[in-house]
């Protein structure tokens, strides 16, 4: 800035913060202008005062809060300084002088009492209650508490009501600092409930009792406001009974959020509370923002299963009434003109404000519940109103089937035939919305119950789809029983679906001649899903299919048919994937062509063609491979331009008068952190998505092929990982990582990166593994951290031997971290489990919870195990420091998944770094031998496979042992179940590991009795790689002439060429070539040199086939 800039600013400054109040009067209207330049500059000018002079800068906002008689002033001044007094990068307190901070503190308090205005007096309390809880820890506002104990005992119900927000917010912030006043903040609450006249206050004092009762750690202390209860539940009721509806949803609201942070507080009035709520959601005098807010309540009571499971199933007749509630919510339906002339999109034409809430609110009851609360309920209401005359009530039920299918699919499952037939008898239905809705729940039960439904219900259900695509007088029935088709094909088998193929394939060809659009474009959806499931069985439908398909493509180009254009691209591109390549080659170069030039041309922002192009072009990619290269240069720039759009996020104050929800964008989502609102495009979002799996698809398919693109790619999906706006953008972003790296590994290996060599390689993993360690440390959700770490280890197998020490160190950092989040999850369900409500349906539930937290141990495991292969005895260290996290995996109160990782790391250390592992055998092996008898199949085969590890390479160490792993092995061996499919791998295992034992220790057993018993148990046909290491120690111990194995005068000798003949019968399954090619030369051998009359005998002891098929192998 020119020094002549500088001086005008400075006089600006001067003259802004000087004796006369006009000019700072005129910066803060001008900071509320609404034009851009003249805002901006009072901005700049407002951000240098506030560097070089901040104590006149507050002094002035403090004494325009005080005197200013114009609203906005007073407002904007009470914003601002809320904005300078919150901590963060511009927290100013701390740089005002002691004076100036004390004059605030006392014109702060003097404003709270002289302020009229209700919505600036809640902004000075915001004010207030921020610098409140960034100095009173320190005892740097001792005046505060007793000033606003003052408030709450004045006769002013403003101060009261102002009071109480401030108690509200700090219970928030800095809670710890209220609870030595708990005694005296109960009196109060109680006081003011109970006896207060005027609704704000109770509102006040109620958000304040509830923020209090939230901020409190022990039950017993929350125990003590118990008896508030009553007086909160009459803050509502006297509210509803004065019509003050609007005092009554705050109220509402306050409750809803202790339901959901604090259920089990109301647990001892839990049938009177619910009960109240229950009779407000039944008022029909009532407006339906109270009712449903009523609803909410007891519908989040239901949810929150991780603080009182089971509580609200002990309820079972406030269950049944809400559902009743919820179904009469349900019949608020009209009978729309829109609906049945199918002109529009919009599907819910008629449907309002009750339907929705009854709709969503059955789907989240039954998965809070459960089917076996639930369907009994459901069972009971739903035949009467499926027999009613009234069409609203017999569409109402069959709604309410498919919103509680997700929730109850288990046990709706026992009584399938009965829920079938319920909705398959409504097909017939004279009224067109109740058959759109029997098609509707069918659509829903194929996703929830699939693939159930489909195996023992396709005969029926197909045909009756099939006849609700003639029902040409309701298009939008048309339309919907396609879609179901979608949905049914979905969870579908090729083999179940290729008998009704003809019927479908030609009905949804004359749907695409419809004049309905949307029945056209259901058509569209149905056939690629069709072809999909179908895959090859679709061939012979191809050559009547694709020149429809093509002529849509191409001519559907007015604006009002993008959408069918759109889904024509989706199934051209479904059905040349179903077919392959050779059908599909030459129509797919006219298709491409067509999306060349639709590429070229200018698309409006909102034109769906623009998603289904990406995921068109990806598996047109996925079905020519290599043939598809040429195409790269015209796809990937605007797949690159749509991977690397910014959200559309808008954010205003959470308690902002200009709701973002209000905006007419349908495609808006909001949420509140905090005190801000966050409102994202999720059309944005949604095609970043895409895009982002596209690359990935690319990445995968295309391998060395994709390696020009590397350079762009990774810098677009690298910083992705932390993409915390869309989780399936980041799921894409982990899933391409490996991939990129495998691209790059490829290209270099074949010599197609002139001028770049391995070091590149190194380059991009020191680009990728540190940033997916770092976004793995911050990841919230435990399902994509398991997809994370499986990522990881990917990457890890690819370029593992590039690492540096300090790149392995943080990954053995992050995994002692993920081991310890793990863990205290854990605990943490463990701990509900001890809730007094808790029942076997939550017991199921937290089962399911823990197999998705057992997934993540698994990808440990995997990682572990890799960096063992890659760095072998240099990873011992890192080990030693793991131990004390993988130690109590072996305990017997862990789960056996659990039991399993943890052997099948020491395994991997046994083997891989062999002498130097033999300093743990001592802690582990009686791990390990305990283990082999362990009731889990799965526990057992990865100890008796550390075993066999361990004789192989234990050498003296494991000789003590032997005696002791015979017994174990045994006692394996001769289990009457041991081959059950589920015990077999365990079986195979502890073979292979007496073989091991057999050839390495001989010396400690009795080889005459257990070699031959060890024969006996071969061949092995489940574990296939140890079938192929057992069949060849087999093949070296004949070739050796091993005394013990063939036996006095060659006695076991019918029994090992009775085993080679099954291993060559099984072609490669059961042994290498090199083992096969071994095992003919020794029989050739055998013929030539064995007696004929002992060859004969062992020949007829063998079975038909297998004498065959040895005379074919062994005929010169």
């Amino acid at each position: 800035m020119d020094p002549e800039s500088t001086q005008i600013q400075q006089a600006q400054l001067a003259s802004i913060l000087g004796p006369d109040p006009t000019p700072f009067q005129t910066l803060i209207s001008h900071l509320m202008s609404s034009s851009n330049e003249q805002r901006s500059q009072a901005e700049a000018l407002f951000n240098l005062s506030k560097q070089t002079d901040p104590d006149s800068l507050s002094l002035k906002l403090a004494q325009l809060l005080q005197f200013s008689p114009q609203q906005e002033a007073r407002a904007m001044s009470a914003i601002l300084l809320r904005r300078l007094l919150t901590r963060d990068d511009s927290y100013l307190w701390p740089r005002l002088s002691p004076s100036c901070q004390s004059s605030l503190k006392s014109i702060l308090l003097a404003s709270v009492q002289r302020e009229d205005a209700k919505s600036i007096a809640k902004k000075l309390c915001d004010t207030v209650s921020e610098l409140a809880s960034g100095i009173l820890p320190d005892n740097g506002w001792p005046e505060l508490l007793p000033f606003m104990f003052q408030c709450v005992s004045s006769d002013s119900p403003r101060l009261q009501e102002s009071a109480f927000l401030i108690f509200a917010q700090l219970s928030q912030y800095i809670g710890e600092m209220l609870v030595p006043y708990i005694k005296e903040l109960h009196g109060l609450f109680l006081n003011c409930l109970t006896n207060s006249p005027s609704p704000d206050v109770r509102i006040a004092a109620l958000n304040a009792a509830i923020s209090f009762i939230q901020c409190l750690s022990s039950s017993a202390e929350r125990d003590r406001f118990q008896d508030l209860l009553p007086a909160m539940m009459r803050t509502l009721t006297e509210a509803l009974n004065s019509s003050q509806e609007a005092t009554a949803q705050e109220a509402l609201e306050l409750l809803i959020e202790l339901a959901g942070t604090e259920p089990r507080f109301l647990r001892r009035q839990l049938v009177d509370v619910v009960g109240s709520m229950l009779q407000i959601a039944d008022a029909e005098s009532l407006e339906e923002g109270t009712r449903h807010l009523a609803i909410e309540f007891v519908v989040t009571l239901a949810e929150a299963r991780e603080r009182a499971p089971g509580m609200m199933r002990k309820l079972p007749q406030f269950i049944s009434r809400l559902f009743g509630v919820l179904m009469k919510m349900l019949e608020d339906i009209e009978d729309d003109p829109a609906w049945h002339s199918a002109e529009a999109e919009d599907e819910d034409a008629g449907e309002t404000s009750n339907y929705s809430v009854g709709q969503e609110c059955l789907d989240r009851l039954s998965i809070a519940l459960g089917g076996n609360t639930v369907l009994p309920v459901a069972s009971e209401l739903l035949p009467a109103y499926l027999a009613a005359p009234e069409w609203q009530k017999r569409h109402a039920a069959l709604i309410a089937l498919a919103q509680i299918a997700e929730g109850c699919s288990k046990v709706m499952l026992k009584s399938l035939e009965q829920v079938v037939n319920m909705i398959l008898n409504s097909f017939g239905d004279p009224h067109p919305r109740v058959r759109w809705a029997a098609i509707n729940a069918v659509g829903q039960l194929s996703t929830d119950l699939g693939p159930d439904l489909q195996e023992k219900h396709h005969q029926r259900v197909l045909p009756a789809l099939a006849a609700a695509m003639d029902d040409m007088a309701n298009p939008r029935v048309q339309a919907h029983a396609a879609s179901a088709i979608l949905n049914f094909s979905e969870n579908c088998t090729p083999e179940l679906l290729t008998p009704y193929l003809d019927g479908i394939v030609s009905k949804l060809l004359g749907l695409l001649q419809n004049g309905k659009q949307m029945v056209q474009e259901g058509a569209l959806t149905a056939l690629a899903s069709v072809a999909d499931s179908s895959q090859e069985h679709f061939q012979k439908y191809y050559d009547p299919v694709m020149p429809y398909l093509k002529v849509i493509l191409v001519n559907a180009t007015d604006k009002s048919n993008r959408m069918l254009r759109a889904k024509a691209m989706e199934c051209i591109s479904l059905v040349g994937m179903a077919v392959g390549k050779e059908t599909f080659r030459d129509d797919a170069k006219q298709v491409m062509e067509v999306l060349m030039s639709l590429q070229g041309s200018e698309m409006e922002a909102d034109d769906p063609i623009t998603s289904y192009m990406l995921q068109a072009w990806a598996r047109l990619c996925k079905c020519l491979g290599q043939d598809f290269l040429p195409y790269m240069n015209v796809v990937m720039p605007p797949l690159l331009r749509s991977a690397n759009l910014k959200p559309d996020v808008t954010i205003t104050s959470a308690d902002s008068d200009n709701d973002i929800e209000d905006s007419d964008d349908d495609s808006m989502e909001t949420i509140t952190l905090g005190d801000k609102r966050i409102g994202i495009k999720t059309s944005v979002l949604e095609e970043k998505a895409t895009a982002c799996n596209m690359l990935c698809c690319y990445a995968d398919e295309l391998k060395e092929g994709f390696y020009p693109w590397i350079d762009q790619v990774a810098p677009t999906l690298v910083p992705l990982l932390k993409f915390y706006f869309h989780e399936e953008v980041r799921r894409a972003a982990v899933s391409a990582m490996p991939e990129l790296l495998n691209s790059a590994k490829l290209a270099v290996e074949k010599g197609l990166t002139p001028g770049r060599n391995e070091s590149y390689v190194k380059q991009l993993s020191d680009y990728i593994v540190p940033a997916l360690v770092e976004a793995l440390h911050k990841e919230p959700d435990t399902e994509i951290s398991a997809s994370m770490l499986d990522s990881l280890n990917e990457c890890l197998q690819i370029c593992g031997p590039l690492l540096d020490e300090s790149q392995v160190r943080s990954i053995v950092d992050e995994i002692k971290q993920v081991i310890t989040a793990s863990s205290s999850r854990k605990k943490e369900r463990a701990d509900r489990a001890k809730a007094e409500d808790f029942d076997a349906e939550e017991g199921e539930l937290l089962r399911e919870e823990n197999e998705q937290e057992e997934e993540v141990f698994d990808q440990v495991g995997e990682i572990l195990g890799t960096l063992i292969k890659t760095f072998k005895g240099s990873f011992l260290p890192f080990f030693d420091e793991l131990t004390s996290y993988l130690t109590p995996m072996w305990g017997k109160d862990k789960t056996a998944e659990e039991r399993r990782i943890a052997i099948c790391i020491f395994d991997d250390v046994a083997e891989q770094c062999r002498e130097a592992a033999l300093k743990y055998y001592d802690l582990y092996l009686p791990f390990l031998l305990e283990a082999c008898n362990d009731k889990n199949p799965d526990v057992r085969q990865a100890a008796v496979y550390g075993l066999g590890v361990c004789a192989e390479f234990g050498g003296s160490v494991f000789k003590p042992l032997v005696g002791e792993a015979l017994s174990r092995l045994n006692v394996i061996i001769r289990d009457p179940d041991t081959l059950q499919s589920e015990n077999v791998m365990a079986y195979d295992n502890a073979v292979s590991a007496l073989g091991k034992i057999c050839l390495f220790h001989r010396d400690r057993i009795d080889s005459a009795q257990i070699i031959p018993a060890w024969l006996s148990c071969l061949p092995i046909k489940g574990d296939l790689i140890e079938a192929k290491v057992v069949h060849d120690q087999l093949c070296s111990m004949v070739e050796r002439s091993d005394r013990e194995l063939l036996g006095p005068n060659n006695q076991y000798l019918p029994k090992i060429i009775a085993v080679f003949a099954e291993v060559l019968c099984a072609g490669k399954d059961l042994a290498t070539e090199q083992t096969a090619s071994r095992i003919i030369n020794l029989l050739r051998h055998l013929q030539q040199t064995l007696p004929p009359a002992t060859l004969a005998s062992t020949w007829s002891s063998l079975q038909p086939q297998q004498q065959l098929a040895l005379q074919s192998i062994l005929s010169p």
